[in-house]
C-alpha cells in the first residue's frame, strides 16, 4: 500500500510517499480502506520528534480517519465487511490501509461525506472527554476557548454552545474571529488587540478553560477563571514549564487539570466513544453541528498539508485525501 511516513526528524519536508506492508487485523480490530485522513497537531509534533507512538503503534503519522472496512479481526461483532466508518487510530492513518479497535470506530453520521467524517474522532474525542467528562461543563456557565478557529476550537464552541453554555472565545485576526461568532461564541476575542483576562473577569470570570498555548497563558488563565473555576490544558503550543502562583488555586478554590489522547488506554477511549455515540452523534445525525473545513491534500502532497497547518492560517480542519475518487 501507499503510505506517507516520516523519514527522520524534522519539518514538513521529512514527510515521504512508501511502499508499506499492508496491516492485519488483530483480536478486536478492524482494517479500514481509508478515503480521507484527518490532519492534525499531534502528527507535527511526531514529524518532529516531540510526540513519539505509543509501543505497538504503527510509526506512520494520522490519528483519524473514515473510509470502509475491508478486515474484521476475531472477537468482532459490531461491525461487518463493507460498513462505512470513522475511527481513532493508533497512528498509521496517512496510509491506504489502517487497522485500530473496533471500539474506537464510529459510524459515519447521516448525510455526511467520508471527508467530513474523517475529522471527527480526533478533535471529537479530544473535546468531548476533555470539556465535559473532565471539565465538567454545564449549561450557563461562562466557557473560554482558546484557539477558537482550530478544529479543536471549532469544534468547542459548537459543542459548548449546544448543551448551553455562554461561549467566549480567542483567536488571532478579524476572519477567525467572525468563524467563531458564526458557530455560536457569544464573544471573540482577538488577542493582537484584546486581553481575554479583562474582558473574561468583567464577565464575572470563565467557569472552564480550554487551553491548548501554555507558556503565559497559564497564569493568566487562573487569573481570568472565576471562583471554583476550572482550567484544562490539552496541548502546548508554548512552552510548557511556568512559573505560577499557587496560592490564588487554594484561596479560589481553582481546580487545573488536563489530558492527553493518545497515550490512553484502548478500554478509555472506548468509554469515550460509546459516550460520544450516546450523546453527541444524534446531533450529527440531525445536522446540528459538523466540521469546519479548511482544505484537502493528497496524500503524496502530506507535507503542504503541514505547512498550512504549522502556519496558523487555516479555519477549521485539514485532511489528506488518500483513496477517495
Amino acid at each position: 500500500m501507499r503510505a506517507v511516513e516520516i523519514t527522520k526528524a524534522g519539518g514538513p519536508e521529512v514527510l515521504k510517499l512508501c511502499e508499506r506492508a499492508m496491516p492485519e487485523a488483530g483480536h478486536a480490530d478492524v482494517v479500514i480502506k481509508v478515503a480521507y485522513a484527518g490532519v492534525n497537531r499531534p502528527d507535527a509534533l511526531q514529524r518532529a520528534g516531540l510526540y513519539a507512538p505509543p509501543p505497538n503503534a504503527s510509526d506512520l503519522p494520522g490519528l483519524e480517519a473514515a473510509g470502509e472496512i475491508v478486515a474484521i479481526g476475531a472477537g468482532v461483532s459490531e461491525w461487518t465487511v463493507g460498513d462505512q466508518v470513522c475511527a481513532l487510530l493508533p497512528g498509521g492513518g496517512y496510509a491506504e490501509f489502517v487497522a485500530t479497535p473496533a471500539a474506537h470506530c464510529l459510524p459515519v453520521p447521516d448525510g455526511m461525506g467520508l471527508k467530513e467524517a474523517a475529522c471527527l474522532p480526533e478533535t471529537y474525542f479530544t473535546v468531548f472527554s476533555n470539556v465535559f467528562q473532565r471539565g465538567g461543563l454545564k449549561a450557563g456557565e461562562r466557557f473560554l476557548v482558546h484557539g477558537g478557529s482550530s478544529g479543536i476550537g471549532t469544534t468547542a464552541i459548537q459543542l459548548g454552545k449546544l448543551f448551553g453554555a455562554r461561549v467566549f472565545t480567542t483567536a488571532g485576526s478579524e476572519a477567525k474571529c467572525a468563524a467563531c461568532l458564526s458557530l455560536g461564541a457569544e464573544r471573540a476575542i482577538n488577542y493582537r488587540e484584546e486581553d481575554f483576562v479583562e474582558i473574561l473577569r468583567a464577565e464575572g470570570g470563565a467557569d472552564l478553560i480550554l487551553d491548548m498555548v501554555g507558556g503565559n497563558y497559564l497564569p493568566r488563565n487562573v487569573n481570568a477563571l472565576a471562583d471554583d473555576g476550572r482550567l484544562v490544558q490539552i496541548a502546548f503550543l508554548q512552552r510548557p514549564k511556568v512559573e505560577l502562583n499557587f496560592a490564588q488555586l487554594m484561596m479560589r478554590r481553582l481546580t487545573i487539570t488536563g489530558s492527553t489522547l493518545r497515550p490512553q488506554s484502548d478500554l478509555a477511549k472506548a468509554r469515550i466513544a460509546q459516550a460520544l455515540f450516546g450523546q453527541v452523534w444524534p446531533l450529527l445525525n440531525a445536522g446540528r453541528l459538523g466540521p469546519v473545513m479548511d482544505s484537502t491534500f493528497d496524500l503524496a502532497d502530506a507535507a503542504d498539508a503541514h505547512v498550512r497547518m504549522e502556519s496558523s492560517g487555516h479555519i477549521g480542519k485539514i485532511v489528506l485525501n488518500v483513496g477517495a475518487s
